[in-house]
């Protein structure tokens, strides 16, 4: 994997994010390219979740469609079912689901932690409940490593410790020296590997910390010193308030290397990716676009819309009346709600469409404004449409 930077004035720190109130340049944003096996992927980035190795309910020819660069897919599900050792026996990821793009996968250490009901978390690793059918199963970080090896992701993630927003500061702390000494041991674990098999898949730290800007200071410093060739900013959008997300991720992105890709985890909201774009912040993942999208309610330029509400029934305008997408350009709010009411897969594929291509030419046109060197002034006028009428 190589990172290149495109925008090399808007990291010189030549304009103050001070500046921002007056629409001057980019601030911290940054415009940067990453190369993999399987492609090119540009940043600032949004990356369509692919939990159980698809997009639920797009084809890889939409997701083609939308504009989509690098889908992720979940190491916990795909450990699970259809297995990690199937999905390498028939080519790994990109082959099994068509997808033939760049992918990257989370280390499951979210999911052990937050969807089993039995939960034991040691040095050694997590022991865990299946989801699916209660059976024990263990994760350590040598074998995160190893089953997204198998998988055959462009980018994996290393095992860490995600804290939850209510604990205790000790059980942060706990978490912090976990994650590094875990981020450690996979790290080797990877390296003697790909010594052995050698790949093209690129290893990513994560740095976690909670809501201490001391743990947050400490666990940078830690994984920054194991050496990765990307760094993720873990154990936020886990249920603290924007004020302390926004914080959070602008005080950890500041502490990563500017030469390497910065990858904020689990954000976000449309006002969220472009907070932490002007916080120097390259790729993001999310579901909510697209699970959203099946509950009724969808994400425009006029800011989120409750498809599902009565107030639509008769509507002859499309999702977003902005939006140039095919979805918006052939049907009508009234359609797409009738087919929801009547439980028809279709309405749940229209507005998944609709939700992946928004979030997908919000990202094009962040980028372009920051090749423009207008990004502050983007942002600003983006929000005040966006929140103005929420």
């Amino acid at each position: 994997m190589r990172f290149t930077l495109k925008d090399t004035s808007a990291q010189s720190g030549s304009i103050d994010s001070n500046d921002c109130d007056s629409g001057a340049g980019n601030g911290k944003a940054r415009r940067g390219e990453i190369t993999t096996a399987h492609g090119r992927i540009q940043t600032p980035v949004f990356m369509p979740v692919g939990t159980a190795g698809a997009v639920k309910a797009l084809t890889c020819a939409d997701l083609d469609s939308c504009g989509a660069e690098i889908i992720l897919g979940n190491t916990y599900h795909l450990y699970l079912r259809p297995g990690h050792e199937l999905i390498e026996r028939l080519g790994g990821l990109a082959k099994f689901n068509g997808w033939n793009k760049p992918t990257l996968t989370d280390s499951g250490g979210f999911q052990v932690m937050s969807l089993s009901s039995k939960v034991k978390i040691s040095d050694d690793g997590v022991e865990f409940a299946s989801i699916i059918d209660g059976s024990s199963h263990n994760f350590t970080p040598e074998r995160a490593i190893e089953i997204q090896r198998a998988l055959g992701a462009d980018i994996i993630m290393s095992f860490d410790q995600c804290p939850p927003a209510d604990c205790t500061r000790e059980f942060a702390e706990e978490a912090v020296e976990r994650t590094a000494r875990w981020a450690e041991r996979g790290r080797r674990y990877f390296d003697e590997a790909n010594a052995r098999h050698n790949t093209q898949q690129a290893l990513f730290g994560i740095v976690q910390g909670w809501t201490d800007l001391e743990l947050r200071k400490r666990s940078a410093s830690q994984i920054i010193d194991i050496g990765f060739p990307g760094y993720a900013i873990g154990g936020l959008a886990v249920g603290e308030s924007k004020e302390l997300l926004n914080e959070m991720t602008a005080f950890s992105a500041d502490l990563l290397p500017v030469n390497k890709p910065r990858y904020l985890m689990g954000v976000g909201y449309p006002e969220d990716l472009l907070m932490a774009v002007a916080a120097g912040v390259d790729m993001f993942d999310c579901v909510l676009p697209t699970r959203n999208a099946r509950t009724g309610w969808v994400f425009t330029s006029e800011g989120p819309l409750v498809y599902r509400n009565a107030q639509y029934a008769a509507d002859e305008k499309p999702l977003d009346p902005n939006c140039d997408c095919q979805v918006c350009q052939r049907y009508s709010r009234a359609y797409i709600r009738h087919l929801y009411n009547q439980k028809e897969i279709t309405a749940y594929i229209l507005a998944t469409y609709h939700s992946t291509y928004f979030y997908q030419n919000l990202m094009l046109q962040i980028r372009r404004s920051i090749e423009d060197g207008c990004f502050v002034e983007f942002r600003r006028q983006f929000l005040e449409r966006y929140i103005s009428s929420d």
